[in-house]
């Protein structure tokens, strides 16, 4: 999808749903690229679907990286405190046509596989000897 058209699915979605800032949208579709890049260099160029739990892990890994120890305030004043909510963004997007789904894809798929917490907050705690 080109980058004008996501914008206005972006849009249209902030429309009806307050839940999220529009922010969180664009960092899901970010994440999902790099998810997909990710596991396209795993095989040999090939793009397939993503799981959930492959864009969780994605998600946890992008955000590391990108946004290091800002990754937990950034997420929260966008909305996104926990896995699931990660899920409804991603199924926001299927609804409206900007991700694609497979039959067996749920939004149960999103379930809580870590807790912002210990993703977010605890790798840039000191620690106490």
């Amino acid at each position: 999808m080109q980058h004008n058209q996501f914008e206005h699915a972006v849009a249209a979605i902030l429309e009806t749903e307050k839940r999220f800032q529009p922010g969180a949208y664009f960092l899901i579709r970010e994440t999902l690229d790099f998810t997909v890049d990710r596991l396209s260099k795993e095989t040999n160029g090939d793009k397939r679907h993503v799981s959930g739990r492959e864009l969780l892990i994605g998600f946890r890994d992008y955000l590391l990286q990108e946004y290091g120890p800002m990754s937990a305030t950034l997420l929260k004043d966008w909305g996104i405190t926990k896995c699931r909510h990660v899920g409804e963004i991603v199924f926001l997007f299927i609804e409206n046509g900007v991700f694609g789904k497979q039959d067996s894809d749920t939004l149960d798929d999103f379930d809580e596989i870590f807790t912002f917490e210990e993703a977010f907050t605890a790798p840039f705690q000191a620690s106490v000897a």
